[in-house]
């Protein structure tokens, strides 16, 4: 058994040093993120291990999304399964700004000066669904006219990318490295919000295009069997986390996984499961590395990245 040691504050303290002080501490999350480091620490050191992160697009809207894409522009992790929202964010926040706000914002005072809230990030109507509008449409009737028809969701992702490589803050954008890296990203749900009805729109006087969701599948499966080991970062939960979890059921389970969320498990759902759950289905290999964390990810991935 080991003893309990006191964490020690210094001037000079680096966070690695921190984290490493968490895991002899005892203090309860701050030990499982200390062990998170680890199995971090030990998934990058494993050079057979393909690395998928899946994350809501609701972190994109945050300062976080600087952590996400410094992963993707250091080719920390392999594969991405995200939302919808994503796609829309991302291109939004290299193109337009978003603010800080506050959970207690007058909402009713939002809606009258004609601006959204996203917990507590601000941004204006005219900086969401018409600025991503105009972004979006002329790139997909350029597509069409030079007749490509059909699109995977990868497709699509390394699409933006490649089109915000022109911006002025293109290498601040996820979808930019992805494209550059070839790290392959994957939107399950792909017709929901923003993102998907602007896809429905286009398809109204384009009614012969295919999003080719199964040519996603085809190469996921891919992956996962040529995978000799394979690591899991799951940030929050929903279908980006089932999507993750689903396919590496196909190869044994997962050898590593870091599960950080916010959702409580007595309810059930897949955002607030634990990794143990996943075990019983093989979807996490009984002799990985695993834990699951608790907490809000806007403060724990950057200190277990950093």
């Amino acid at each position: 058994m080991e003893p309990i040691k006191d964490t020690s504050l210094s001037k000079d303290l680096k966070v690695k040093d921190l984290i490493n002080q968490f895991h002899s501490a005892g203090g309860f999350t701050a030990k499982k993120l200390a062990v998170g480091a680890r199995i971090w620490e030990s998934m990058q050191q494993d050079k057979g291990c393909v690395k998928f992160l899946s994350f809501p697009s609701c972190l994109v809207a945050t300062g976080t999304r600087g952590i996400l894409k410094d992963l993707v522009k250091e080719k920390k992790v392999d594969v991405i399964i995200t939302t919808a929202g994503t796609l829309a964010l991302d291109v939004l926040r290299t193109i337009r700004d978003f603010y800080a706000g506050s959970f207690d914002i007058d909402d009713i005072e939002l809606k009258r000066k004609k601006c959204f809230r996203i917990g507590s990030v601000i941004l204006k109507e005219k900086d969401y669904g018409p600025a991503f509008e105009d972004f979006f449409q002329p790139a997909l009737e350029t597509l069409y006219k030079g007749g490509y028809k059909s699109y995977s969701t990868r497709a699509l992702a390394w699409l933006l990318g490649e089109m915000l490589a022109n911006e002025k803050r293109a290498e601040e954008s996820i979808l930019y490295w992805a494209w550059k890296n070839k790290i392959p990203v994957y939107v399950p749900g792909v017709t929901d919000g923003l993102f998907g009805s602007q896809l429905w729109l286009f398809y109204q006087q384009h009614r012969d295009i295919k999003i080719d969701l199964l040519q996603d599948e085809n190469e996921l499966s891919e992956i996962v069997h040529k995978a000799k080991k394979s690591g899991g970062l799951i940030l929050g939960g929903g279908i980006s986390k089932h999507h993750l979890l689903w396919w590496n059921l196909f190869k044994n389970g997962l050898d590593y996984t870091i599960n950080i969320t916010t959702a409580v498990e007595h309810d059930g759902s897949m955002s607030g499961a634990r990794n143990s759950e996943y075990i019983s289905w093989g979807m996490i290999s009984k002799e990985a590395k695993h834990i699951t964390i608790e907490g809000d990810a806007t403060v724990l991935l950057p200190l277990l990245v950093c």
